[in-house]
């Protein structure tokens, strides 16, 4: 487990990088590898992010000029905001034991790499990138501030989530003051919804199954109702909030199938209760307020089993 000066000598040290990002990438995955890309660039070094087959049209602009489409032998591989290995898309498979190092913040982690910077503390992965340019000499530019509060915002809700702390607020402030497009992400990520991811909601509730008293949520989505409706995946991002909003609910679930037929559970809690806790039940983790877990039955089982660990934990 390294510091961060330790991680900024031993980024100094190494060159031709090629960052990770998970499955079903989300803001702070991406935002993530665009900024560690750059900054890696800024050092003078060369750096590229491998191109994830499930990145969405919503964050493309992130990694515009920055990708690779294959992984070489002389590659240093790190994966950023990357917990367990389960995390890694299937097309990345291949690069198993060849990753270097693992930034992350996650606590629920499983550990894959020789070298990490962990910082279960950090609202977002992307805060520990910036702690990172000091050491390194870097100073934040707006392509590089776009890519951060891209991550940071997101990940924490637009500063709403539990994980929010003074230094996501001073990461943001910094941000702003490099230029960075906050009107416009905020805009993108936050305020603009499709009809499909409308109507997808409005099936979540109508279709939500409750316990304890409302304290509890369960919605299992089925992939017919996803490809019924023509949903994508961006119209799906962070939909696992979505039931968190309902008054009086503490524990929300979110169950999908998969296309290959396993299904995915997105747990979202209240300050007070542990999502990573019920969901390593499940051989899972995360945070406190967002977990997950697979689950490798039928979607009905799955609900069945969740709603269970729900009423416990409740």
């Amino acid at each position: 487990m390294m510091t961060i000066s330790e991680c900024a000598a031993w980024l100094k040290k190494h060159d031709n990088y090629l960052i990770l990002t998970h499955v079903r990438p989300d803001g702070d995955t991406l935002g993530s590898a665009a900024l560690l890309c750059r900054m890696l660039r800024a050092l003078g070094k060369a750096a590229h992010i491998l191109k994830n087959p499930e990145l969405t049209p919503k964050y493309a602009p992130l990694h515009q000029g920055l990708t690779a489409d294959t992984a070489q032998e002389d590659h240093t591989l790190v994966a950023v905001d990357i917990a367990a290995l389960e995390l890694l898309p299937p097309a990345f498979s291949q690069l198993l034991g060849r990753i270097q190092l693992r930034i992350d913040h996650h606590a629920a982690a499983t550990p894959f790499t020789p070298c990490s910077l962990v910082d279960p503390t950090a609202g977002a992965c992307a805060e520990i990138l910036y702690d990172l340019m000091a050491p390194l000499g870097l100073t934040l530019d707006k392509p590089m501030a776009d890519a951060l509060y891209t991550a940071l915002s997101t990940d924490t809700g637009c500063f709403r989530y539990a994980n929010t702390t003074a230094h996501s607020f001073l990461t943001a402030a910094a941000c702003a003051q490099a230029g960075a497009d906050l009107a416009g992400i905020n805009l993108a990520m936050f305020d603009t919804n499709s009809l499909a991811k409308l109507r997808i909601q409005s099936w979540m509730i109508a279709n939500a199954r409750f316990c304890r008293e409302g304290r509890g949520v369960v919605c299992a989505i089925p992939l017919a109702v996803e490809k019924e409706m023509a949903v994508t995946q961006d119209d799906m991002d962070n939909i696992s909030g979505y039931p968190r909003t309902i008054e009086g609910v503490c524990l929300a679930a979110t169950l999908r199938q998969l296309p290959d037929g396993r299904v995915k559970l997105s747990l979202r809690a209240l300050p007070g209760y542990d999502a990573a806790a019920v969901c390593a039940k499940f051989g899972g983790g995360g945070h406190k307020g967002a977990a997950g877990a697979t689950f490798a039955t039928s979607l009905a089982e799955a609900a069945e089993k969740v709603m269970a660990a729900l009423e416990e934990a409740l």
